[in-house]
């Protein structure tokens, strides 16, 4: 899932516009004429079939179950599929169902809103977080088809209730019931992504507490996404194609597919099931690995019937947080490949000056070299 932002030079073309269109999901789900900006070239266009990804089901209370065997198969599978594309998924991940459930009804509850009460949330320029329902993907002319709500969380001490007051502030006291939920729900992410990152520290073979220990004070993006239906899918995208600069990405899908991934020269699917969360690696993560764990190239397609609605949590370290491997990682026969860095520094680079790629770690790494060398 993209991390993405209006920039200044969107908002330039949106003032250059006699008439800046907005995405007005009630109306264009019907619309047979989409609107030219959301016309992707025909190189991105979605395949009409894309054959199913094969990823591994991580079974979480397995792998804590004290059995020994159990979890070295089960983290010999993650390093596999790390390795390979970076997606796993996850089940008996004992996030409480009624929870995910509440969290995809609110999720309904919003978008279903007017657009004049959704725009109260409206994502100011050069932001992350707020109600986006008008931009254009970063670095690219084309819109994708779809609304998003983001917002941040943290898990450090004094910000329990930081979802809670954002909703309170953005919408008003009678949003409160939906900052009570996905205050919950960012909780209960935040606990299950330090389960993965022991599981992530046993594959890699290094102390399994280290990358839950480093994420613990995790300051992480929540994001909610609606994906109306298209009269014409096979012309547009709800996401266009794009790595994920943050560290692990935790994914709720509804019922109806629409996640790709990249592998093998072409496009494949994953298959949805309520039960289960789609893990992937993120950039931040390929850098404390020292690239042996891979983040990929994935997008998010729509149809023409069945609305697409998903929730997203993107694990971040805290802002002070230094990202660098473990000394475990690094030897003669695999050296250090990229600098020091803050997660605050990738995500200004991300945002202003590259798309993040299969190259974004280098780039990013090329990037720092020269400001250190200009200063």
């Amino acid at each position: 899932m993209d991390i993405d932002c209006m920039s200044s030079n969107e908002k330039s073309s949106m003032l250059d516009e006699v008439k800046p269109l907005i995405f007005d999901a009630p109306h264009m789900k019907h619309d047979s004429n989409i609107p030219i900006q959301f016309i992707w070239p025909d190189d991105e266009k979605p395949c009409v079939v894309a054959q199913e990804l094969s990823v591994p089901s991580i079974d979480l209370k397995g792998f804590f179950s004290g059995d020994p065997i159990i979890a070295q198969q089960l983290s010999r599978l993650v390093d596999e599929a790390c390795r390979s594309h970076g997606f796993f998924l996850v089940v008996n991940h004992g996030v409480d169902a009624n929870l995910i459930s509440n969290a995809h009804g609110y999720l309904d509850a919003f978008f279903d809103l007017p657009l004049s009460e959704k725009q109260k949330a409206q994502r100011k320029i050069g932001e992350h977080f707020g109600y986006a329902s008008r931009f254009t993907e970063r670095f690219s002319s084309k819109f994708p088809w779809k609304e998003t709500l983001s917002f941040r969380y943290s898990a450090e001490e004094g910000s329990s209730h930081i979802v809670e007051e954002y909703f309170q502030r953005t919408l008003g006291e009678s949003f409160n019931h939906l900052g009570n939920v996905y205050q919950e729900y960012c909780n209960a992410m935040s606990s299950l992504s330090l389960e993965i990152m022991e599981l992530l520290g046993m594959s890699l073979g290094i102390e399994k507490s280290l990358f839950k220990e480093f994420f613990e004070e995790n300051e992480s993006i929540m994001r909610l996404n609606y994906y109306p239906p298209c009269q014409k899918p096979e012309l547009t995208l709800g996401t266009g194609p794009h790595y994920d600069p943050t560290s692990l990405t935790i994914l709720h899908q509804d019922c109806v597919g629409g996640l790709q991934v990249f592998d093998g020269d072409e496009w494949r699917s994953i298959n949805t099931n309520f039960n289960t969360f789609v893990v992937n690696i993120g950039d931040t993560f390929m850098a404390l690995s020292n690239g042996r764990y891979k983040s990929c190239l994935h997008r998010a397609v729509v149809n023409n019937k069945t609305p697409r609605k998903s929730l997203v949590f993107f694990l971040c370290p805290n802002k002070d947080k230094v990202v660098r491997p473990p000394t475990e990682l690094v030897d003669s026969n695999k050296p250090r490949i990229y600098p020091d860095f803050t997660w605050p520094t990738l995500l200004e680079f991300t945002q202003k000056h590259y798309r993040p790629d299969m190259n974004t770690l280098q780039a990013f790494s090329n990037w720092l070299q020269h400001n250190s060398t200009q200063a």
